[in-house]
């Protein structure tokens, strides 16, 4: 028998020996039991209470929570899992994601469940899904879990999803308001004036350059462009209509300081990603300086649509400034096409007289009773046909300037009656004797000698002194061959627009030929020639084939045919080269055989 059989028979014989004993050790083991037993109910009321707590803890956080089996059915998810989706906990648990989410949806939640598991750790993700059938997206950031029990076993995987897609808009917000913030400190330091107008024409923006310029107080913001002004709201309105850059360059505008100020603008449309106009910026930049630089250097290459930078141009320019604002009649003499009208303009629109009207008048394309009609006007009745009163030519250019061209060609009669305005400032219309007085500038032209004519009789000798208080002559094209390039350019840009032609410019050959040529029609003549051009040219270089044959055969070349084909040479020996011996001594180079033989590269190409 062993000694542990023999101890619990001692116990039992102890217990039957000493009944009083043995109800007190069953009583204390009794006591044990309730004692354990209430502390196993307090256990179960603690894991209760945890395991509720825990619920209402997972069921309440911001976070979407979920728990799946490896099949993918739902055994659990809390109320903020419910809202996203729109669905009951009833009619999660004991589902797969395919019964509530569409297929693709529901193939990427099931893609991530898969790699969560195979990788036996937890995976992380981010994905935009749509959620609502209204087409509601959020971008989840998503862990899953792998779940074991307590031998190791994979149990499922719990998923915790949170909604960031409000970080991340008000990231974007964020960097877009410091974006905007630094363009609008750009916008806002530029020293360019910069205008901004809606699709409806209205100012939407403008920075500080131009409150400066132009005058503008928030309070116009909203208010159409064409009602606050200046003059160049109509270049952004048409930039708009037309979808199309415009550009205007050096206008004269009165800044709310009252300087006037010269300026060049250029309108751009706005397009966006989508190719939608969404309105039109205007950037304006300030050259009075430069242009102030310019007269001071005596270097300006235009002058109120006058083209030239040659130094007779330049004293063409500084004479309509020194008479701009002299009130006296000015008697320009000039060659057919040397441009007197854009003289008389340019002296108009540089004086005071700038705001009054402008009205021209060519003398030699009316007969002398119809240029009466028209300088002085008629009252009804005073002749066959005159119906009704007409103001004459004088009366309308009152406050401003009067341009007679070709003031050579007029009749002794008018003569006569122009002597009495000039002296008189006053007149009486056809078929009435009640005199007129008027304020007008007389700027007169010819292209004759008027100094023959009064020797012949033909122009009376005291007009002729009254209209010539100052004479000014234009320089013809020939003397100022330095100003071609200048004006071929002006040419050809006024061409291409208006043929929508892209020339570049003229072949070295075309130019070479313009510079041998008389142009006996002057600028005009130049004119017609590149317009002529640019209508055949067939490249982006006009070439010799696109010239008319006035150009092409102008009588001095042809003399040029005739004669010997040697030429002094302009070294200092004198003595005369042949086409050959001036090609061998350039080496091949035409253009320094030309100079050898004193000749334009033009004719020794014709003569080769």
């Amino acid at each position: 028998m062993s000694i542990d059989q023999i101890t619990a028979d001692q116990n039992l014989r102890d217990m039957v020996n000493s009944p009083k004993q043995a109800f007190l050790k069953l009583h204390e083991l009794q006591m044990r039991l309730v004692e354990l037993e209430m502390q196993n109910d307090e256990l179960r009321h603690t894991q209760a209470e945890n395991e509720a707590r825990l619920r209402t803890l997972v069921r309440t956080i911001p976070d979407l929570v979920w728990l799946k089996d490896v099949d993918g059915v739902y055994l659990a998810c809390n109320r903020m899992f419910e809202r996203f989706f729109g669905a009951k906990e009833e009619d999660i648990i004991g589902k797969t994601d395919y019964d509530f989410v569409d297929r693709e949806l529901a193939d990427s939640f099931c893609e991530h469940d898969r790699n969560a598991m195979g990788a036996g750790k937890p995976t992380g993700n981010e994905e935009w899904i749509t959620y609502s059938d209204n087409g509601q997206r959020a971008l989840l950031e998503t862990v899953k879990t792998p779940m074991y029990d307590n031998d190791g076993k994979m149990i499922g995987v719990l998923g915790v999803a949170r909604d960031i897609t409000g970080r991340i808009q008000a990231e974007k917000d964020r960097l877009k308001m410091e974006r905007e913030f630094q363009q609008s400190q750009i916008f806002q330091t530029i020293s360019d004036s910069i205008i901004m107008i809606d699709t409806e024409g209205c100012l939407a923006n403008f920075n500080a350059a131009a409150e400066k310029v132009c005058g503008y107080t928030i309070d116009m913001i909203g208010r159409k462009i064409t009602e606050i002004g200046p003059g160049f709201s109509e270049v952004l309105q048409e930039s708009l209509s037309s979808n199309f850059p415009r550009e205007m360059r050096c206008f004269e505008l009165c800044t709310p300081e009252g300087k006037n100020r010269i300026f060049s603008l250029r309108a751009t449309p706005v397009t966006e990603l989508d190719g939608t106009v969404s309105g039109t910026v205007a950037v304006i930049r300030d050259e009075t300086y430069l242009i102030e630089l310019e007269r001071s250097l005596e270097i300006r290459s235009q002058f109120h649509g006058i083209i030239g930078a040659s130094a007779s141009m330049q004293r063409v320019y500084s004479l309509i400034e020194s008479l701009a604002n002299v009130q006296t009649t000015v008697l320009i003499f000039g060659e057919s096409g040397t441009g007197k009208e854009l003289v008389a303009a340019a002296l108009h629109l540089s004086g005071k007289r700038s705001g009054g009207p402008f009205i021209k008048v060519n003398c030699s394309a009316l007969s002398e009773f119809l240029l009466e009609s028209e300088l002085f006007g008629h009252v009804r009745g005073a002749f066959t046909g005159a119906i009704a009163d007409k103001a004459g030519r004088f009366q309308k250019a009152d406050g401003g300037t009067l341009f007679l061209d070709e003031i050579g060609d007029i009749s002794s009669a008018i003569q006569m009656r122009l002597l009495r305005v000039l002296q008189e400032s006053e007149f009486e219309r056809v078929g009435d004797s009640n005199p007129i007085k008027v304020n007008v500038r007389i700027i007169a032209a010819t292209n004759m000698n008027l100094e023959e004519k009064v020797r012949q009789g033909l122009f009376r000798k005291d007009l002729y002194y009254r209209l010539n208080v100052f004479r000014f002559e234009l320089p013809p094209l020939r003397d100022r061959l330095d100003d071609l390039p200048l004006l071929v350019t002006h040419f050809i840009k006024r061409y291409n627009d208006k043929f929508d032609r892209e020339i570049l410019g003229v072949s070295d050959n075309v130019m070479d030929l313009f510079r041998t040529y008389d142009w006996p029609g002057n600028i005009r003549e130049l004119e017609h020639v590149i317009e002529r051009a640019i209508i055949l040219c067939t490249s982006d270089i006009i070439s010799v084939n696109d010239l008319p044959d006035a150009v092409l055969h102008d009588p001095r070349h042809a003399s040029n045919e005739t004669s010997p084909a040697t030429y002094p040479s302009s070294e200092t020996t004198r003595q005369p080269l042949t086409i050959e011996e001036a090609l061998v001594k350039a080496g091949g180079n035409k253009t320094r055989a030309a100079k050898l033989l004193g000749i334009s590269r033009w004719t020794l190409y014709r003569k080769l």
